[in-house]
């Protein structure tokens, strides 16, 4: 046996070099993840500390750096999106007492910060009330525009849960994007996100994209391939789909509200898909700016300084005809 010992190492050191295999993150709770692999994260900064939490119905890797999510991870299925209708929802946000008390949110983090606490794991995708009440801890939690989180984002889970419920199952992950050199943070610690991503794999298909909307108020989203997102958030999400899956975009379905009484101030406008994140008032410029819209020329002042040079042409004129039949 002590002949082929070196054989043996040989073999598991190759193993270990093959390319990809240190991408296959081990996962304390596959069941949440497509091919049963946890999303890597790329970037060091928010990397270094990172722990994967599980809960009853979704995981998350959480930053000790962002105190965040950054991502958060589901398996939806048409048996859950039916049992999930049925259920009241109920929960407390609380804190994650998993976690060491100086990587935690807190609870007073997001107190009259003019921001909700935006589910990234959405209550309304758990189907029993343990898994609801969990959602509500503060692992699955990011700081988010109320115009975000009560329009858009809503019209965009509900979205993913009306795909579940027709093509029978969809792998979720869902979490917040950073851009920009300053960022603001909560309390001076719970970072704010720049935009949100939902990146969404549908087996019966083989496809994949995700959305990405700004954390601003509007109905502004649009549609990347998983390799974009990749470069976007610094995660590789659903790392063991193949790279033709990876690099190009599904069509993803128009977000639609559930919540019929939830106003977006657009409300009945469509919406695109090549809309450019917009920055919000609270922070850094995360990408280009919308660009405000343009008053017609009879509205404000620019409309009445045109009517004040108009009338003044159309007096000089009067006033010159008049010097010219006056003469004859």
């Amino acid at each position: 046996m002590s002949r082929f010992r070196p054989l043996l190492l040989t073999v598991a050191l190759l193993a270990c070099a093959i390319p990809g295999a240190e991408q296959a993150a081990a996962s304390a709770c596959p069941q949440h993840h497509a091919g049963g692999v946890a999303p890597d994260i790329l970037r060091p900064a928010l990397a270094a500390e990172t722990r994967e939490l599980c809960f009853k119905e979704y995981s998350v890797l959480y930053s000790g750096i962002s105190r965040t999510p950054l991502a958060a991870a589901e398996h939806l299925t048409h048996a859950r999106i039916k049992e999930a209708q049925d259920l009241r929802r109920e929960g407390a946000f609380h804190e994650e007492e998993r976690l060491p008390p100086d990587q935690r949110a807190r609870l007073g983090d997001y107190a009259r910060s003019g921001f909700d606490r935006g589910h990234m794991a959405p209550a309304g995708d758990m189907a029993t009330p343990e898994g609801q009440a969990e959602s509500f801890s503060l692992a699955n939690i990011v700081p988010q525009d109320p115009g975000s989180n009560r329009c858009l984002w809503e019209r965009i889970e509900s979205a993913v849960r009306d795909l579940a419920f027709k093509e029978g199952e969809v792998w979720v992950l869902t979490g917040p994007i950073f851009q920009g050199k300053e960022l603001e943070r909560l309390n001076r610690r719970v970072l704010v996100p720049t935009s949100l991503y939902k990146a969404v794999y549908l087996p019966s298909r083989r496809e994949a994209a995700a959305y990405i909307a700004p954390n601003a108020p509007g109905t502004a989203w649009r549609t990347v391939s998983l390799a974009e997102l990749r470069d976007l958030a610094g995660l590789d999400a659903f790392p063991t789909l193949a790279p033709d899956v990876r690099a190009r975009a599904m069509r993803l379905p128009e977000p639609r509200p559930q919540n019929p009484r939830g106003g977006c101030g657009e409300a009945g406008t469509a919406v695109t898909a090549d809309h450019r994140p917009a920055t919000t008032t609270r922070g850094p410029s995360p990408g280009p700016v919308t660009p405000p819209a343009t008053r017609s020329a009879g509205s404000g002042w620019s409309g009445n300084l045109v009517l004040i040079v108009a009338a003044l042409a159309a007096s000089i004129a009067c006033y010159l005809l008049y010097r010219v039949l006056g003469r004859r």
